[in-house]
């Protein structure tokens, strides 16, 4: 591998798209705007980011570990997100368009209490830091290891460019920048895959070569029961996710938001075939990895087949798709901050001004302590795992109440609390203090269904109990109050915030049109470079320029409000998201 091709062809990447994050920073005029998009962003946009914000390494060293080792279940297991984007579509991104609200946190506080909202929001924005930091300390040992650089540096560069990118642009910015990461990964497997299979003498040799149940459904310790157990978890997270939620929000109205979740789960239907063969294909070239060594399954059948030039495009497919969700949780974790604590206790009457300037300097700070957790990694291990388990802890605790609460009128403040309480301690209790006290551990499908089922089952309880007293919580009669309040104001918008609004819009179109055609034609040149490959890079290289056109066309149909014929600005659109 000739790591200077490689690591121009990164640095060309980032510095291209971080001059895509500041033609976006005279953009978000208020939080709207920064933070949801002025709530009309395109679905097929919305969808493809809430698709690449789901990725992190972990998609090429966790589950290429898996695949490597036991083959088709790494597939099976990512399946369980397809379930996931279904039912949200169907029942759960509706119904969060359908609240009006601008984040998670902000329909928290009106239906559940400020009390709720601000417990909440401490541990989301903990576990949101200690999860992006290990994350961005695993993609900086990916590119570090794969071109030689230190690792400390390479951590600082790479987490900079991330909270510089988000603290610019705000979300249309962080939107923009998944559309490219997904056409560069994908762009990366549909070069990577065809060469693996050459490389293995084709796909007979494969299929013959194959260790014996390499193909079956589940297998290994991945049982049917922690597949069942996983698939309910991720309703939950997709559903529930704040990150996630923010997608939802964002478009005009809910049949949008369903369209945002069914993209994302028809996306995870195909996509995780593509990305795990490459790794099935190398354990019939190289079948003696074990231990931690399969991690790298990935990477090898990368240096394996690929020529200088395109290791550093998978190498950037592989930093930006990871981005893509460290990029997106610090949007929200800075939404959050900026919208529930600075303006709603700190200062409720801040200008526009004064909330752009918070939102930018927390996305910094917020940054800044994700990187501040990478850095540590190294020196305290296991945190990989540790922030995997977290997942398990706290998804359903924190996940399960704000999404019954959609449905319920019934839930309270109260006993959200105690359920979110309940629940965490009973899980910590199983994860923690068991196995160092008596030696007793779950299985990783049981960790799953005690972390997401106990919560259900006494939200459940609680349910019957106010139905059966004919109760109804006195939060969701103020609630309603609140709702109504807002929609009220909705029809205020005036006509220069719909045009504004339009603009930013048909703007992040036109940037993304200009972005495919730079992206076509940085791989036309790399087709000059490559030794092996080059026909089938120009062939991909033509399809995203052909794909520009999409959007350039689209950003040419939409008409800014004084364009129409003496129509009036479309404010109906940012009022039909309060009808359930």
């Amino acid at each position: 591998m000739n790591a200077t091709i490689d690591t121009a062809v990164i640095v060309v990447f980032s510095v291209f798209i971080m001059l895509i994050g500041f033609l976006f920073a005279r953009t978000g005029r208020n939080l709207k705007s920064f933070f949801a998009g002025g709530e009309a962003v395109p679905w097929t946009i919305g969808g493809l980011s809430l698709f690449m914000s789901f990725f992190s390494a972990g998609t090429f060293v966790a589950w290429g570990s898996i695949a490597y080792q036991h083959g088709w279940v790494a597939i099976t297991i990512q399946w369980t997100m397809c379930i996931g984007g279904l039912i949200t579509g169907l029942y759960l991104a509706p119904r969060w368009k359908a609240t009006g609200n601008l984040t998670a946190a902000e329909f928290i506080r009106e239906r559940l209490g400020e009390r709720v909202q601000k417990s909440y929001i401490y541990i989301f924005m903990l576990v949101s830091l200690f999860i992006k930091g290990s994350v961005l300390y695993s993609v900086a040992k990916l590119v570090g290891s794969s071109l030689g650089f230190p690792l400390l540096p390479t951590t600082i560069v790479l987490g900079l460019f991330m909270i510089a990118y988000t603290a610019v642009g705000g979300l249309w910015a962080v939107m923009v920048t998944d559309i490219l990461q997904f056409v560069i990964l994908t762009a990366a497997i549909l070069i990577i895959l065809p060469l693996a299979f050459n490389a293995a003498g084709g796909v007979q040799p494969f299929l013959e070569k194959a260790p014996e149940r390499f193909f079956q459904v589940v297998n290994g310790e991945y049982t049917w029961g922690f597949i069942l157990a996983f698939a309910l978890y991720h309703i939950f997270y997709i559903g529930g996710n704040w990150t996630f939620v923010q997608r939802y929000t964002s478009v005009d109205k809910p049949k949008s938001a369903s369209k945002v979740a069914f993209l994302f789960a028809g996306l995870y239907l195909i996509s995780p075939i593509l990305w795990m063969l490459p790794p099935m294909v190398y354990k019939t070239i190289n079948p003696g990895l074990t231990g931690l060594d399969t991690e790298n399954a990935y990477l090898m059948i990368c240096k394996h087949v690929l020529p200088a030039g395109l290791m550093g495009l998978i190498l950037t497919g592989m930093y930006f798709s990871t981005s893509a969700s460290a990029n997106t949780a610090l949007n929200v974790v800075s939404a959050v901050f900026t919208n529930d604590i600075y303006k709603g206790s700190i200062n409720p009457n801040a200008s526009d001004r004064q909330l752009m300037r918070v939102a930018r300097i927390s996305s910094w700070l917020f940054g800044l302590g994700m990187i501040g957790i990478a850095l540590i990694v190294p020196y305290i291990g296991g945190i990989v795992e540790f922030t995997l388990s977290i997942g398990a802890i706290t998804g359903g605790p924190l996940l399960a109440p704000p999404i019954w609460a959609l449905f319920s009128k019934r839930l309270t403040g109260k006993a959200t609390l105690s359920i979110t309480l309940i629940s965490l301690g009973v899980n910590l209790v199983f994860k923690m203090i068991l196995p160092l006290t008596i030696g007793f551990k779950l299985s990783r499908g049981a960790e799953m269904v005690l972390g997401v089922g106990l919560p259900f089952l006494m939200l459940a309880a609680w349910e019957w109990y106010m139905r059966s007293s004919n109760k109804v919580s006195p939060e969701y009669h103020a609630y309603l109050e609140s709702k109504a309040q807002r929609k009220a104001n909705a029809q205020q918008v005036n006509e220069e915030e719909v045009l504004e609004i339009k603009k930013q819009n048909r703007f992040g179109l036109r940037v993304i049109a200009f972005a495919l055609a730079f992206i076509a034609v940085l791989l036309f040149a790399l087709s000059l470079l490559t030794t092996a490959g080059s026909g089938l890079v120009a062939g991909i290289a033509a399809l995203i320029l052909l794909s520009a056109i999409i959007p350039f066309r689209a950003a040419l149909k939409a008409k800014l409000p004084q364009q129409a014929d003496g129509a009036t600005p479309p404010v109906a659109a940012y009022t039909q998201s309060e009808q359930v």
